[in-house]
């Protein structure tokens, strides 16, 4: 594939320089705007939520004793019905983005920029994610803070003793990654981006939605979340691609669960 000049892919913050999309001679194609962006992106919320919460339905309905709220927080938290729930999420958000998408009359991989660009992109941003995720954790043991949130060793422990570490893997590092892309850095910042908001306002608004899914951490790892989210949609914007965003977040996540696999083992 022929990659665009850099010259085209640097000069500034705006949507100018993205690629051009050929649709119906007689139907251009179009972004859905802010708001119907905005709708789409609650339905495609709902989507992903119904398809998690299917998954800790089945497992409750299969729990033994009453079903109260400490045996919805027993079965939620077990690693087996987090990583299933994790990867039917990504069929639900694939249907949801595809129907939201097609009134666009664009390509569902064209409006999404799952195409892919230069691998210089993969090592600038593997470099910006060290320094953001290296930095927080140094920032983390000066303070005294916990350098992975509790909730991941917990995740952890029950699937290493369902023997389910794999799915956990699998779920955090490939369904995640590209559910969670496909929203925030295809789905939202392309519609947010060519309005008023521009590249910049895309790129803020898009990051704090894709902060506000990870409602398990607390307002400290929420912080490095979003710093993560901003830094994924500036190479979003310089590589017009989700690709790039995908990889990045599927290796993150990779490294998240291998350090929390370390501290759980007794060495953090």
């Amino acid at each position: 594939m022929i990659n665009p000049p850099e010259s085209a892919v640097m000069d500034s913050l705006t949507p100018a320089n993205e690629p051009v999309i050929v649709g119906h001679p007689d139907r251009p194609p179009r972004t859905l705007g802010f708001w119907l962006t905005a709708l789409w992106g609650i339905a495609i919320f709902v989507a992903l939520f119904a398809g998690q919460v299917a998954v800790v339905g089945y497992f409750l309905m299969l729990h033994d004793g009453p079903i109260d709220s400490s045996a919805l927080i027993q079965v939620a938290s077990r690693g087996l019905t987090l990583s299933l729930s994790v990867i039917m999420g990504l069929p639900a958000v694939l249907i949801a983005v595809y129907l939201a998408v097609r009134h666009t009359r664009t390509r569902f991989v064209d409006y999404l920029a799952l195409r892919w660009t230069s691998w210089t992109y993969v090592w600038i941003g593997m470099a910006g994610m060290v320094v953001i995720v290296v930095g927080w954790d140094l920032m983390s043991r000066v303070t005294g803070r916990e350098v992975a949130p509790g909730f991941m060793l917990d995740v952890l422990k029950t699937a290493q003793g369902d023997g389910t570490v794999w799915l956990l893997v699998i779920a955090f590092c490939v369904a995640a990654p590209i559910s969670e892309e496909l929203f925030a850095r295809g789905f939202l910042y392309r519609g947010w981006s060519e309005t008023g908001l521009g590249v910049p306002g895309a790129i803020v608004l898009s990051s704090l939605v894709w902060t506000a899914l990870h409602m398990q951490y607390n307002w400290y790892f929420f912080l490095e979340v979003f710093a993560l989210g901003l830094w994924f949609g500036y190479l979003r914007y310089r590589s017009h691609s989700t690709l790039v965003t995908i990889v990045l977040h599927g290796l993150n996540n990779f490294a998240a669960v291998v350090q929390t696999m370390w501290l759980a083992s007794g060495n953090g």
